[in-house]
């Protein structure tokens, strides 16, 4: 045989289940279609968000929280429905991820030298209903290095395991199919691709120079997901979420295909879930991009106004940095706007300046390079913007900037193909928000979350602007941003155990073959179930490539 075990992608979960299994011995051949620049996948441009429960972060900024709560988080956020069945194991693995998030999931990674920036983010608020959707608590932890810090262990030790002859690496192999003998999966086929020197990201060619084949007692896939293949994306499109976007931004680069998926069910792999995906709706378009088509999602703080294509705010829980899945529904379902692709945040320079960032660990260069002075100097000390935020300002195509309401909204009409946007119209509704500053209460539920984020310290801190009113001039410029829907995760994929197990059309095991990360669903087949708390996904494919590289050096003894 060639190898003891073949893992199939090099992204996160591809080296985290080599690691284990060349920390127990085994030999591993890392099978990649991208080339060795290309090591991490996409975890590599990450923000490095992981979801962790009462974690010492969480409690020196008073946060209260416990496996308890979280679980109910998750469950009423998953909403598992299809439990005698699809979800059958989705939702033992996700009790099993909380566990592991309240447990030793901290511990694991510091023995890998990853650490945490010492404020703990508050993404995905939530439904606003206490058995809903969203975190109760912040638990939105910041990996130092961002998502190139999460992956750099597990490069180095596929790079060491690699001198000591434990690993090969297989670049530019593409795996085109599944070799089963008897019922077991043995190894797998492809074409070799032309050798291609694109810096990461960049898409590569597809010039076949050859065929290949491997063979091993096992293999793992952990080949990410659809977010790169649109078409993809609009085949599995679930209903319930109207119709998909005549345009959309893509915020993963091209290699995220999901090729693999459909493969696997070649070679009978039970594929389930496919129609629950996750794509958010803060997307704009990047001015410096580092591949072609490459966008960026804006995290913004619960202060931005929002708006829908013809100018009437968006209803509560679609709320800045609340629920992502329920704006996107109600965008792409509310009949008089399903047609248009685009909303608009508006806000002040004071809101930017204290509650804009953007994901990626290009766009977090202080955090990314781990300089703690750079964080405190431009995130808590700073007056003015980030300075990559302020470069999208300047020069992002959806962005424009206004001293007067009426300029601005003269400067969004011209971004569209048509002037859709009545100035008097958000006037009103924005004087209507304006009003209810006056008291420390309001019955406006973005105003009182406003108020509930400054409650809490890291908030205060970093991530929430003085309540004021939007048309105070003194809190100007006005900022408008066009908004577009960005394609980024798929929920769904391959159903496996908690071994990581890949299951059959008959439920049971399929023989030599295992599954992890986004095309295992992150874990079961779908371990969110329909909504993420977000720091999941990474998370996601460290938990569930640790569970199939320990379970494969197992049976490969």
């Amino acid at each position: 045989m060639d190898a003891d075990v073949i893992v199939v992608g090099a992204g996160l979960a591809g080296l985290v289940a080599a690691h284990e299994l060349t920390a127990r011995g085994r030999r591993v051949a890392l099978v990649e279609q991208e080339n060795a620049a290309n090591l991490g996948g996409q975890a590599f441009w990450s923000l490095g968000g992981l979801f962790l429960v009462d974690s010492p972060e969480q409690r020196r900024l008073r946060v209260r929280d416990s496996f308890d709560l979280a679980w109910n988080d998750w469950q009423g956020s998953a909403a598992f429905d299809r439990l005698d069945d699809e979800d059958a194991w989705a939702a033992r693995w996700a009790r099993a991820y909380v566990e592991f998030a309240a447990g030793e999931k901290r511990s694991w990674l510091a023995s890998h030298g990853v650490t945490f920036t010492p404020v703990v983010g508050w993404a995905e608020r939530g439904d606003l209903r206490a058995g809903g959707h969203g975190n109760s608590v912040p638990r939105f932890h910041i990996a130092w290095g961002t998502g190139t810090g999460v992956v750099a262990p597990f490069v180095r030790s596929a790079r060491r395991a690699a001198d000591e002859g434990l690993l090969t690496f297989h670049h530019r192999h593409r795996v085109d199919g599944l070799t089963l003998t008897n019922g077991a999966v043995t190894g797998v086929s492809g074409t070799i691709l032309a050798d291609d020197d694109a810096p990461r990201g960049v898409a590569s060619n597809r010039e076949e120079t050859g065929a290949f084949e491997l063979s091993a007692q096992a293999v793992i896939v952990t080949s990410g997901g659809i977010g790169g293949n649109h078409e993809m994306v609009r085949r599995y499109w679930p209903e319930r979420l109207g119709t998909a976007p005549t345009n959309m931004i893509t915020g993963v680069p091209a290699y995220v295909d999901g090729r693999m998926l459909d493969i696997s069910a070649d070679a009978g792999v039970r594929l389930v879930n496919r129609d629950r995906m996750w794509h958010y709706t803060e997307g704009v378009r990047n001015w410096d991009p580092v591949w072609p088509g490459h966008a960026i999602r804006i995290l913004p703080g619960p202060s931005p106004m929002w708006f829908d294509a013809l100018g009437r705010r968006l209803p509560a829980p679609c709320l800045p940095g609340y629920d992502t899945l329920s704006t996107l529904e109600y965008l792409r379902t509310t009949p008089d706007i399903a047609a248009y692709d685009h909303s608009w945040f508006v806000l002040t320079q004071k809101i930017i300046e204290k509650e804009f960032a953007l994901s990626g660990s290009e766009q977090n260069p202080d955090i990314t390079s781990g300089d703690r002075k750079a964080v405190l100097r431009e995130r808590v000390l700073s007056k003015g913007a980030l300075a990559p935020v302020e470069a999208f300002k300047r020069h992002g195509a959806d962005f424009v900037v206004a001293r007067t309401l009426d300029e601005l909204v003269a400067k969004m009409n011209a971004l569209t193909d048509e002037p859709l946007l009545d100035a008097h119209f958000l006037r009103a509704q924005i004087e209507a928000r304006d009003l209810q500053l006056a008291n420390p209460f309001s019955k406006d539920a973005q105003v009182q979350g406003i108020r509930n984020a400054r409650r809490y310290l890291g908030d205060r801190l970093s991530r929430t602007a003085t309540p004021h009113r939007i048309l105070d001039p003194s809190a100007g410029p006005l900022i408008g941003v066009k908004l577009h829907v960005l394609t980024r995760k798929t929920l769904g994929g391959i159903q496996t155990d908690l071994d990581s197990r890949a299951l059959g059309l008959d439920g049971r095991p399929i023989d030599g073959l295992y599954a992890a990360g986004e095309v295992a669903g992150f874990g079961g087949g779908g371990v969110h179930g329909y909504n993420a708390l977000e720091g999941t996904f990474l998370g996601g494919c460290l938990f569930s490539a640790r569970a199939a590289g320990q379970a494969a050096a197992q049976t490969t003894a």
